[in-house]
């Protein structure tokens, strides 16, 4: 899993008992899934359906730097399930966990559709392809095509 967000604890983010608000911590967490989804399936029309259990482990309080790291872990026709972790960057404490969070690719009439996708893809391999795609478009003697 790899752990891309971080974000710093400050006091407008506590609850009365002075630690992380609990709905705060899942805005955050919803944020940084949606996005994770929306670069996985390459469509900006994608929309929460289902969070499981959350397990809050651990009460980051003021001044703490928390990451979320999130983890495709299922491809359905048109969704996409990740489980979440969040943990304090400088300990590597659990915070909380969630087994599955599922997301929905979305047609731009707000339909559920198809995405065709398998597998995790990565933005710099994906820049590779295109480049490549690229140079033999406009090179097709450094392509090999004569």
């Amino acid at each position: 899993m790899n752990f891309h967000t971080r974000k710093w604890v400050k006091p407008e983010d506590l609850n009365p008992n002075q630690s992380l608000f609990g709905g705060r911590l899942l805005q955050w967490i919803d944020e940084e899934a949606v996005i994770y989804a929306i670069v996985q399936l390459e469509n900006p029309y994608v929309v929460t359906k289902f969070i499981s259990e959350i397990n809050f482990i651990k009460a980051p309080k003021q001044g703490d730097i928390i990451e979320i790291g999130i983890l495709a872990t299922n491809f359905g026709r048109t969704s996409l399930t990740m489980r979440c972790e969040v943990r304090n960057m400088l300990t590597r404490e659990p915070i909380l966990q969630i087994d599955k969070l599922v997301f929905v690719n979305l047609d731009k009439d707000g339909n559920p559709t198809p995405h065709g996708k398998t597998a995790i893809t990565y933005i710099k391999d994906r820049l590779t392809k295109e480049m490549s795609l690229e140079t033999a478009t406009n090179n097709p003697d450094d392509a090999g095509v004569n």
